[in-house]
């Protein structure tokens, strides 16, 4: 792959920063959504004949990061059209891609993704939310939690398991739930980090779903999960640099004009050189998220699985301490509303904790690609 962005990518940088320009870190997120979707921005990675941009993940990065970096990134994002409108494109009947794929690029419908239950977190293996056929129906029934903008969503695609008639195992199979299904309720969760997309814990008794909800092959297991997993942690990447990028922004003309004693603060090695850190750091966890979004757009579903999980890892990381230097850097002020930047002191946690922990990425490293025995 190239490290050097196309001619097309940097237009398409260019023009989403501009609009997130215009729109800053008191954006409207509905205003703001329903012009990124006109622009063509939201569907940028959906195949064309269904309405999308016909480009990738590496497109979508892209927008998600300029947002951030604007201030103003579009959480649904990483949900609606990355990680469900990637497993309809891939997996999804002709029927399905025909309901969903247009609508979620012209962000008139959105879906949520529910994967994470209390008592597993994001183990596949020990989800609990089960799937039963009952003559050509589906009968489903779990919990979830920690679910993002469900009540902004028209469906959401729950990850559930179904018995292999062949070996009598669970495996974990993908449904499409619409958000008024009979036995389909939502609590918002009380979150301390105050966000547009809210949280929710889903409970699913013995909610009804006829065979057309079922996505994709009902053997097809672990594949049709990581093709939407492997979006969700490059996209998470992409926020978590986008959000680094914004605080570093406001860090550095901070440091240029803020003068105490004989020059500015930023002439201090002291200030200028964790602020260069922090941005060589952003810097290297892009690469990593660009090779990413190039394995995965190129079928190589293996690489990007190791990729994406190194990305949002280094991603992560980088986020936490540029939003830290950066609110250092403006001592006092970092902390007041008229900065922008406390708020972010919480948000980049998210991106450490979701949507799986850096510890489990560190196992999946060490397991995976270094060959070391697992502890569990």
């Amino acid at each position: 792959m190239s490290t050097t962005e196309t001619e097309e990518h940097r237009s398409l940088r260019s023009a989403v920063s501009a609009l997130g320009k215009r729109h800053g870190r008191t954006y409207d997120r509905e205003q703001l959504w329903s012009e990124a979707a006109k622009l063509g921005y939201l569907g940028v990675n959906l195949p064309g004949e269904y309405g999308g941009g016909g480009g990738g993940i590496s497109e979508l990065s892209i927008v998600l990061e300029e947002l951030g970096a604007a201030g103003c990134p579009l959480l649904m994002m990483v949900v609606s059209p990355a990680i469900c409108g990637t497993v309809i494109a891939r997996f999804g009947t002709e029927p399905q891609k025909q309901t969903w794929l247009p609508a979620l690029a012209d962000g008139t419908r959105t879906m949520a993704f529910g994967i994470t239950e209390p008592d597993a977190g994001s183990n596949s293996h020990r989800i609990t939310t089960t799937a039963r056929k009952d003559g050509t129906d589906w009968l489903l029934t779990g919990r979830k939690v920690f679910i993002s903008g469900v009540d902004l969503a028209d469906a959401t695609l729950i990850v559930g398991r179904t018995e292999d008639s062949r070996t009598g195992r669970l495996k974990p199979c993908l449904f499409i739930v619409p958000r008024d299904a009979p036995g389909f309720t939502r609590r918002q969760i009380d979150m301390e980090l105050q966000a547009s997309e809210k949280q929710f814990e889903l409970t699913l008794d013995d909610v009804r779903l006829p065979a057309d909800a079922l996505v994709g092959d009902e053997d097809a297991g672990l594949l049709q999960l990581f093709a939407g997993l492997n979006p969700e942690r490059i996209m998470t990447a992409a926020f978590a640099i986008g959000m680094g990028r914004y605080a570093l922004a406001r860090a550095i003309e901070y440091a240029r004009d803020r003068t105490v004693w004989d020059a500015p603060i930023g002439a201090h090695q002291a200030i200028a050189h964790p602020l260069a850190q922090a941005h060589i750091d952003l810097e290297l966890a892009r690469l990593m998220m660009q090779k990413a979004a190039h394995l995965y757009d190129t079928g190589d579903d293996v690489g990007a699985g190791e990729a994406a999980n190194m990305a949002k890892y280094a991603a992560g990381e980088a986020c936490v301490r540029a939003v830290d230097q950066s609110v250092h850097t403006l001592g006092g002020n970092g902390l007041t509303r008229e900065f922008g930047l406390a708020s972010l002191i919480t948000a980049a946690r998210v991106a450490r904790i979701a949507p799986v922990s850096r510890e489990m990425i560190l196992n999946y490293v060490s397991h995976q690609t270094l060959g070391l025995p697992k502890s569990y």
